[in-house]
Formats: structure tokens, C-alpha cells, sequence
């Protein structure tokens, strides 16, 4: 099945955008190989590193909801920097240990910059690192910009692009990537339903929240996957002298006492000692520049908490990187390419209720400050209120055949996979709070989950279009550059996808979006359903080779939604089979969730569920109405929370089968009180909104027929055994 990123990713309207530079045209990147050999032309490399360490203190740190200032310097801090050159392109990446750099004072450091060197201000990018740490270049939710710093980082910006030109000499350039998945986690997960928490405002809006805890019951898990690939990009001299080693990794920030780099300073040490040769005069820059990580944290919390140092985070990645260093292949040339484009967004102002509340709470506060999170966020809708658009510029860069993005934004891991997954590059990585700082972009969907990177602010302040558009423009750039198409995303076919079309389902939803609201059929027959409700996607669903072969199998994440869809034929002989993972807890509420129904009402419907504190808890059930909702039959089976389960319901007129991973669970005879011709039915779900499933479905099929044995179990098991399943399906699984 082609994997699709759904009817919202797909049907946008294309936002109008300038477009400033170009560097090559589609007919010239395709022959620019023949045409620009090494042969023709000389590729030529230089890195510096300028301190842009605070020379006056206490200096305003920004990285908290309030306003703080830092008296001490625990490490110096840097802008480190590359300049590239093929022989009729030069381009320079500047890397800022900065938690955000606005573009105001990026492009007046850029028109410096050009003024030194000529190189155009749409070929250099500059990006924060995003530590928490460093001196406040802007402001950001309480705290103010520092009143001297911002004016003595402009200057020292443009003298890293400076230096890295001054130090061009002929190189080599290469890169490697590789999967690392135990560093980086989804920090943001879904509250359950009864657990949900009231925003700043007052309201009670907060379905997924940041920093859930150690394994806190109050949770059902991950709200998003994860982007867990580490790219290493290292130039040397023709002679094999280290230049700059350049990593990018998706993790917010490890956490360090002010004035630090956090980790990607002391990743850039322990690098640049690791590489060092005797002769490594002008010295090796190392570089650790920040992936999409707007979601993403180092915390695992599916696991008990663990203590982790930061010179012992920086070294794991330090080795790592290393390592892959070790086997790159360089090149002697490579093309290069840049383009930029400039996209106006509309912010998400507030209305006439929000801005009467804010402009009350701001006439309440005592000093210059804001003191306590309603009233940052007041003054926020008053900011945003005066400055309802805002102008974002975008960057692609073309190295060879690798591929970069750039993003004024704090991007969330599911962006950065898409554009991975999508990219016409072999390898492509991506860096955020480039050219910029225009907060969080949230995806469509988890706006409507709530939370803190979705609160309206400047730090969150984008229309809710916002995702997609910028993700479509960066791949229309990227397809510019290497005169091809974006690659289609393919779900590969297990054992157990390939046995599921065999048995011919009238659907097949294997709930593997990039967002709603379509959950496509892959039988070719068309039925596609409907996502409804609080519905997440591109999570990790159960794994193995019966799934998915080698790749990530992708699955939904219900908080309280459902899908919702029509079959047309499905008759009084069914089978329904799915998998499931429950994060209700049994005992909180009279139904845990509600898998699958089929009928008009509650009283007239199929019903399959789990039961809660009305019984049976823990276990399966099976209802169908009659003077009331009655249980008709019940599983033996506690099922284990957070565990991947195949459930297989058979209806063959009267008689009806419930399958538990492979094995007769119940059975019993159930009168249909509704038509048997009726079409509509739910996935993780009824008819109403009550007790709707809070956990993640995947792999649903429906077939108008009654399976066999035989044919189950194929569904089932067809490579593992049920150990096995368990194993490779734990909650800590990479990928969300």
C-alpha cells in the first residue's frame, strides 16, 4: 500500500510565497554533473569558531517561563561555523548557541556578512542551537531581551562567516546518518480523559501536556513519533586535514547551569578532540546542530527515571558521531545549491473575550515583568494582537545528494520524518530556528489536543495551517534542487498485512497517516473511513517482521476520537480484526473503552469493548441492546495495559466468536436488533461519545464473510509466537 499523508496533507491550498533566490535551475541540476566535473572545478571548505561569550554581567537567560539572569559563565559559548565553495557557489552555515536568534537581527548580521564576503545574504543560513542557557537574544513568554547582548551577537555572527571564508581551502566533503533511537524521546504525551488540565485561560483544554513524569497513570502514552536519525557532515583538506564535523540530532536540550552550550557545546569539544590531528592548524570546528525536536526531549518516560550527566550525554552522542565519521566516503566535489522563500502566516489572535481579559490582567501587574504564567500569556495576546502576521523564510540546501531544510520554527518529530521520508535526497536532515525564531508549529491535529506548545503566544503563535504548508513548500524546494520528485512513502506488507488481503476485506485500514481526516483503504475497494474527534498519528504500532519488514510499523493513537466509515454489503456474516494497545486503567470509569460497534443506537448495536468498574474490568465483552444495554458474554482474559493485542470478533447470523491472539476467547448466541444492512459502524468507539477506546488501534479489517480458524490465526501469528510479540512490542519502541 502507498502510504499517504491524508486528505489534510494532501489537499491544501499551495500558500503564495517569494521566491528569492534559485540557485539552479531543474535543467541544470540534472546535467550539472557533466557539466561541473572535479575536473572544471576546485572544492573548497572552511570552519571557524567566534566566542560570543557575554563580556558584561548579569545578562537575562532565556529558556523559562519567567524572567532570570545569569552572574556567572560556566563554559564559553560559540558561533561555529562552515563555508562551503563548489567553484560557482559559496554558501556558509552558521550554528548560534542561542535558545532562539530573531530574524531581525539574523539578516542584519547576514547583510554584514554579505558586505565582508559576497556572499549573498539567501545563501547563508544561520541556526540556534536552542539551549536553554545562553543569554536572552530576544524575547521569549517572561523574559525580556538582554539590553546590551543582542547588539554584540549581530556583529560576531557575521565574523564566523567572515572567518570560515578566511580559512576556504581545497577540500573533501562527505556525510553518513545513522538511526538513534536511545537518546531522544516524545516529551509531550496524551492526558487521559479524566485527567485533563486547564490552560492559562482558565479553560480546561489540555489534552496532551509536556514532561508527563515517570510513568505517571494519569497519562495513556506518547502523543507523537519521534525523529531519531543522527546525520554527521565532515569536510577535510585534500591532505586529509580535519576542517569541521558538523552533527544534527533531534533533542531539545539536556539541561545546564547558565552561561552553556549545553550539549551541543560540549558535543563540539569532545568531537573536536576525538578528530584532532598534529597538524590541525587552523583547529577543527565541531558542530552539533538542532533537528526537528519541538516535541522531543532526552527523557524516556515509558521508563523509570534515570540519572543521566551532561558531559555523559554529549559523549554518547560524541562517540556516536564518531564513529560514523570513521566511515564516511569523501567526496572531491560536489554540486552545490540553495533556494529561499518568504511565506506570510496569519497568527492566532485573540478575540474580543481573550483581549478584554488580557488587557485586565495586564493593568493588575506589579512591575515591569510578568510574575506568573496568566499574565505572560495576557501580555502575549496583546503582542500578537499588534502583530497579527508574520513573514517566515524558508531555506533548502543541496550538498551532493544530501539535503537540508531550514525552519524559523520549533518543529514537532512527525514534520521532520515526513520530510525525511519524502525527501528526492538519498540523506536529509533538518534544522529548526533557522533564520529565525516563530515558535512551535504544532501539526493541525495536535492543536486540537491543547497544551503548552499550542497555547497562543508568540512561541505558538502560527495559524493552524501552518505545518503543512511549510512542510509542502520545503518539499517543492527540495524537489527544485534535485530535479526530481519527492519520494512516495510506501508501507512495506508483512506476513500478517499480506494474509490479511488474501482472506479479500472488504476494508483494510492499517491507520499508518500522517494525519487525518482519511483512514485509507489499501484493498483497493475504496471504503475509506473517517478519523473524528482527538485522534494522533504516525505512532509506533506493533513491530516485527509480520507487520512491516525492517520499517516502523505506524498506528493511531485515539484520546477520546474514533473512525468512523461506511460499508455497504457487510451483511449478518462479519469478521472484524484489529490490534489493539489499552492506556485506560480498568477501574477508572464503568466502560474501560469501546473497540468496535456497529447498530444506530446503544441499544440497537454490536458492541466491543473492554469493560471498567461495571464489569467485566480488565476483560472483553460483547453487547448488543434489548430493553436495555445488557452483557451478553465476557472474555476470561485480564488484558495487560500498554500491550499489543489482536482481538478477532466473527458474527455468522446469531452465533457470534471472539478471538483473543489466536485463541478462542468466548462465544455465545446474540438476537441482531438492528438491520443487518446497515452501513455506518466506529472503530475505537460507539454511536455517542462516551467511553470511546484512549489507547492505540491499528491494523483493522472487515470482511463481509465468516473467517475460519485457520484463517485467524493466520492474521495472527503467521512468524512469531506470542512471546515474541510481546517482546518487540514494549512501550519504549523507537518511534513514538
Amino acid at each position: 500500500m502507498e502510504k499517504s499523508s491524508g486528505a489534510s496533507d494532501r489537499g491544501i491550498s499551495r500558500r503564495k510565497f517569494i521566491k528569492t533566490s534559485a540557485a539552479l535551475s531543474v535543467a541544470t541540476v540534472a546535467s550539472q554533473t557533466a557539466l561541473f566535473g572535479a575536473e572544471s572545478h576546485t572544492f573548497r571548505a572552511g570552519a571557524a569558531a567566534i566566542d560570543i561569550t557575554p563580556i558584561e554581567l548579569p545578562v537575562r537567560v532565556l529558556g523559562g517561563f519567567l524572567e532570570a539572569t545569569a552572574d556567572s559563565i560556566a563554559e564559553r559559548i560559540h558561533a561555529r561555523s562552515i563555508a562551503l565553495d563548489d567553484g560557482r557557489m559559496r554558501i556558509a552555515i552558521v550554528v548560534v548557541d542561542s535558545c532562539m536568534v530573531p530574524r531581525e537581527l539574523i539578516d542584519e548580521a547576514k547583510d554584514i556578512a554579505a558586505q565582508r564576503t559576497g556572499i549573498g545574504t539567501d545563501r547563508i543560513l544561520v541556526a540556534s542551537t536552542h539551549t536553554h542557557s545562553a543569554p536572552a537574544a530576544m524575547d521569549g513568554l517572561g523574559t525580556r531581551a538582554d539590553e546590551k547582548y543582542p547588539a554584540f551577537l549581530v556583529p560576531k555572527i557575521a565574523d564566523a562567516v567572515e572567518a570560515a571564508v578566511k580559512n576556504l581551502v581545497p577540500a573533501k566533503i562527505g556525510w553518513a546518518a545513522v538511526d538513534v533511537p536511545e537518546y531522544t524521546h516524545c516529551r509531550r504525551w496524551v492526558l487521559r480523559s479524566d485527567k485533563m488540565r486547564n490552560d492559562p485561560f482558565g479553560e480546561r483544554t489540555v489534552h496532551a501536556h509536556m514532561h508527563p513524569g515517570y510513568r505517571n497513570p494519569d497519562f495513556v502514552g506518547p502523543a507523537g513519533p519521534v525523529d531519531t536519525g543522527f546525520t554527521v557532515l565532515a569536510v577535510k583538506s585534500l591532505a586529509g586535514r580535519p576542517i569541521a564535523v558538523m552533527g544534527n540530532y533531534s533533542q531539545h536540550y539536556k539541561g545546564a547551569a547558565p552561561i552553556s552550550g549545553d550539549y551541543y557545546a560540549r558535543f563540539a569539544r569532545m568531537i573536536e578532540e576525538t578528530v584532532t590531528t598534529a597538524d590541525n592548524e587552523p583547529p577543527v570546528v565541531g558542530i552539533m546542530s538542532q533537528g526537528t525536536s519541538g516535541d522531543l526531549h532526552w527523557m524516556d518516560y515509558s521508563k523509570p527515571a534515570k540519572n543521566v550527566g551532561l558531559d555523559e550525554y554529549a559523549k554518547a552522542l560524541a562517540d556516536i558521531a564518531h564513529e560514523e565519521y570513521t566511515r564516511i566516503k569523501y567526496n572531491d566535489w560536489v554540486p552545490l545549491a540553495m533556494v529561499e522563500r518568504k511565506i506570510k502566516f496569519r497568527r492566532r489572535t485573540p478575540d474580543a473575550k481573550r483581549l478584554t481579559w488580557a488587557e485586565k490582567v495586564k493593568a493588575q501587574i506589579q512591575g515591569p515583568i510578568a510574575r506568573s504564567q496568566p499574565e505572560v500569556y495576557a501580555l502575549e495576546a496583546i503582542y500578537m494582537h499588534e502583530e497579527p502576521v508574520r513573514e517566515l523564510k524558508l531555506q533548502a540546501l543541496r550538498i551532493g545528494d544530501l539535503g537540508i531544510c531550514a525552519i524559523p520554527n520549533e518543529v514537532f518529530g512527525i514534520t521532520g520524518v515526513k520530510l525525511k521520508e519524502q525527501s528526492p535526497f538519498p540523506t536529509q536532515f533538518n534544522m529548526e530556528l533557522a533564520n529565525g525564531a516563530e515558535g512551535y508549529i504544532p501539526p493541525p491535529f495536535q492543536h486540537r489536543l491543547g497544551g503548552y506548545t499550542t497555547w497562543p503566544a508568540r512561541t505558538a503563535g502560527l495559524e493552524e495551517q501552518a505545518e503543512p504548508v511549510i512542510t509542502e513548500n520545503l518539499l517543492e524546494m527540495l524537489e527544485e534542487l534535485s530535479g526530481r520528485s519527492r519520494r512516495k512513502v510506501v508501507e512495506p506488507k508483512g506476513a500478517c498485512a499480506q494474509a490479511v488481503l488474501a482472506a479479500k476485506p472488504l476494508a483494510y485500514w492499517r491507520m499508518n497517516e500522517y494525519a487525518g481526516p482519511a483512514a485509507l483503504d489499501c484493498t483497493g475497494n475504496g471504503n475509506n473511513g473517517e478519523y473524528e474527534g482527538l485522534v494522533a498519528f504516525y505512532l509506533t504500532g506493533p513491530q516485527g517482521e509480520m507487520f512491516s519488514g525492517d520499517k516502523i510499523n505506524r498506528c493511531a493513537l485515539f484520546a477520546g476520537g474514533r473512525l468512523r466509515a461506511r460499508l455497504s454489503g457487510l451483511g449478518d456474516h462479519y469478521t472484524l480484526s484489529l490490534w489493539f494497545w489499552n492506556g485506560f486503567p480498568p477501574d477508572a470509569r464503568q466502560t474501560t473503552g469501546y473497540l468496535f460497534s456497529r447498530g444506530p443506537s446503544a441499544l440497537q448495536s454490536d458492541s466491543l469493548g473492554i469493560g471498567g468498574n461495571a464489569g467485566p474490568q480488565g476483560r472483553l465483552f460483547f453487547s448488543n441492546g434489548g430493553g436495555g444495554e445488557r452483557v451478553v458474554f465476557e472474555g476470561k482474559t485480564e488484558i495487560p495495559m500498554r500491550t499489543w493485542t489482536n482481538v478477532v470478533l466473527v458474527r455468522q447470523a446469531e452465533s457470534v466468536r471472539i478471538y483473543l491472539d489466536g485463541q478462542l476467547e468466548t462465544s455465545g448466541e446474540s438476537p441482531i436488533r438492528y438491520s443487518p444492512r446497515f452501513e455506518t459502524l466506529y472503530v475505537g468507539g460507539r454511536e455517542g461519545e462516551e467511553c470511546c477506546f484512549e489507547g492505540k488501534i491499528d491494523e483493522v479489517a472487515l470482511y463481509c464473510r465468516a473467517l475460519t480458524g485457520e484463517e485467524i490465526g493466520a492474521l495472527c501469528l503467521p512468524l512469531q509466537s506470542r512471546a515474541t510479540i510481546a517482546a518487540t512490542n514494549s512501550p519504549t519502541i523507537r518511534g513514538g
